[in-house]
């Protein structure tokens, strides 16, 4: 039985599985009405878990060990296994600095997510709005008990040199300042 659940995060709710969960991620994209061609990113409890489903470099372990837990998402070269079993060459990773996903992610390992909402509409972050629209359609709704921060992520590839796909509040300069230190 797959396991599609919604959680709140330090940016915004998520809706996600484990990263292994076929079924899950099938079912994530038709809530969403999702394109298949845009992947979901990974959250992750800690470094190891990372390293479990991607190469990381030096500098990825400078920005880590800088920026988060916190507001930014890594591209990575995926591992082998995470290619083969879903098909990823490269992943998106970040680790939420908010102590309950990162306990509902050591619980279920790393989790392929993405925001709560229709594909393409801004992301919901209410819990009684999201409890509402989604519940008949998860297996199981966080509540939270402190308020996102309603910004998304930084998105900053390390796969072809270094290159920020969506800006957040960790800057270009904030990324080069840690990785010059």
């Amino acid at each position: 039985m797959s396991k599609v659940i919604i959680f709140p995060t330090d940016t915004v709710y998520g809706i996600g599985t484990p990263i292994f969960d076929l079924e899950g991620i099938k079912r994530i994209y038709e809530i969403k009405n999702r394109p298949l061609d845009k992947p979901l990113a990974c959250l992750c409890s800690d470094l190891e878990q990372i390293k479990s489903i991607c190469i990381v470099s030096s500098d990825a372990i400078k920005l880590i060990n800088k920026f988060l837990p916190g507001a930014l998402t890594l591209i990575l070269k995926a591992k082998k296994e995470v290619y083969e079993k879903i098909g990823y060459e490269t992943i998106g990773v970040r680790i939420p600095n908010y102590s309950k996903a990162i306990d509902i992610l050591k619980e279920n390992g790393p989790m392929l997510t993405t925001s709560v909402n229709e594909s393409g509409n801004v992301p919901l972050n209410e819990y009684d709005e999201i409890y509402k629209k989604y519940n008949d359609l998860v297996d199981y709704i966080y509540d939270s008990d402190k308020q996102s921060s309603n910004h998304p992520s930084t998105v900053l590839s390390l796969v072809d040199g270094i290159k920020v796909l969506r800006d957040g509040d960790i800057t270009l300069d904030n990324i080069k300042d840690c990785l010059n230190n």
